[in-house]
């Protein structure tokens, strides 16, 4: 198991193009994507290279590699162009003798969290900041965001492969702190 794990890449071409030359530097075999794919949403300025068009042309093509989530930016409209499933609310998936509940994290986030077993992994974005903070009973992970981070975070995804997690920033670099 290698999948990568990013989220917001709210419709720039320049940071999915970015991310998908770190998937293949990677060698991922799964791309996770936490919402928020094609539109920058109107409280966000326009991510550089704004051009969801373009950002379709680059996704659909990995259609059979993708696992992703519904954002609060998505909409009925963006599955029809999309080549894969965008609107599901969450997903859940085992991992290391743990489930991670998957979701963009506007709706269930790090102060509202879902129903979840001792152990299990949160896994969101929204709020494009990264994290990996331990709560009692969960621990919250989110990637922070591929083109419009926020608080001085990096662009950034993650790499879970079956043992171990990291975080990094979109040339490779892993991210202090996590």
């Amino acid at each position: 198991m290698n999948w990568m794990i990013a989220s917001d890449l709210h419709g720039s071409s320049r940071y999915t193009k970015a991310l998908l030359d770190a998937f293949a530097r990677e060698s991922c075999e799964r791309l996770v994507l936490l919402g928020d794919i094609l539109y920058h949403g109107p409280r966000n300025d326009l991510p550089d290279e704004y051009n969801p068009k373009a950002v379709i042309a680059m996704l659909n093509p990995l259609a059979g590699r993708l696992f992703c989530v519904r954002g609060n930016c998505e909409a009925e409209v963006d599955q029809m162009v999309l080549d894969f499933p965008v609107l599901a609310d969450y997903a859940v998936f085992p991992w290391n003798g743990k489930l991670i509940y998957a979701t963009h994290g506007h709706v269930y986030g790090e102060n509202n969290p879902p129903k979840l077993s001792q152990g299990d992994i949160l896994l969101c974005g929204h709020t494009h900041i990264p994290a990996n903070i331990a709560h009692d009973g969960f621990t919250y992970w989110n990637p922070g965001s591929v083109s419009i981070p926020k608080n001085g975070s990096a662009r950034g995804y993650m790499l879970l492969t079956e043992k171990s997690v990291c975080w990094k920033d979109l040339e490779g670099n892993p991210l202090s702190g996590f």
